[in-house]
């Protein structure tokens, strides 16, 4: 099953995020949300991971957020009623595809939820700029998202001299 949304993903991705399992164990997925438009979020890049349950699609995912973004608390599960907070509303016609535009909506809303935290947009656009160093330093974020690397030291070269110098 994962296999073929991995497919259809590939096919029709979601805008503005990138995903794939880990190569050694396809129930767990990782995923980056580039940062919206117009949103205290614009310029981030905010790593996640979806955990699969061997019963996927019939149970739901667990779901993380590991890249500070103001929005939810590092490395803790996220309360969605499409994760395994809340079996009694999972659907299993949802895909990866709706799981992910899900946490993206989530994101972007102010809603309280276990794993969420509450700080200022101030806050936010702080951690925007500093998402992508965060996830540097993270060798699992390096390996599955190489190519997004390279396209953000591509745009960001000049400003990594200036910021290297500075060091």
């Amino acid at each position: 099953m994962l296999q073929r949304e991995l497919k259809k993903l590939k096919e029709e991705p979601v805008a503005g995020v990138h995903a794939t399992p880990l190569p050694s164990n396809m129930l767990e997925w990782h995923f980056v949300i580039e940062g919206p438009a117009g949103s205290p979020y614009q310029g981030g890049y905010y790593h996640g991971i979806i955990r699969f349950p061997q019963e996927y699609p019939y149970k739901p995912p667990s779901i993380r957020m590991l890249t500070p973004s103001g929005r939810f608390e590092p490395n803790q599960r996220i309360c969605l009623s499409m994760s395994d907070f809340h079996p009694e509303t999972w659907n299993c016609m949802w895909s990866v595809s709706s799981i992910l535009q899900g946490v993206v909506s989530f994101m972007l809303d102010s809603v309280p939820a276990i794993g969420t935290i509450t700080t200022s947009e101030s806050v936010k656009r702080q951690l925007a700029r500093k998402s992508m160093r965060t996830n540097l330093k993270d060798k699992t974020f390096c390996e599955l998202f190489s190519d997004l690397i390279e396209d953000w030291e591509a745009v960001n070269f000049v400003v990594l001299l200036v910021l290297d110098a500075m060091q």
